[in-house]
């Protein structure tokens, strides 16, 4: 349970960017499919999880021990 709140932003910002890809891929999405993200919604999704996460990682504060 300490490693869930330990990265508990992560995991917030995984989860919502998964949402908001998918959400993306379902109301946008590609027409022709050629669109190398867009085309299938696992694409969109992992796409979205990854920026999910490291968009909420920069507001992340490491506590440095000297």
């Amino acid at each position: 349970m300490n490693l869930v709140f330990k990265y508990k932003l992560s995991i917030i910002g995984v989860i919502f960017g998964s949402i908001m890809g998918y959400l993306y891929y379902l109301y946008i999405g590609c027409e022709t499919g050629s669109c190398p993200i867009t085309s299938k919604p696992l694409n969109s999704t992992l796409y979205g999880a990854m920026l999910g996460y490291f968009t909420l990682n920069i507001f992340k504060s490491e506590k440095h021990e000297n």
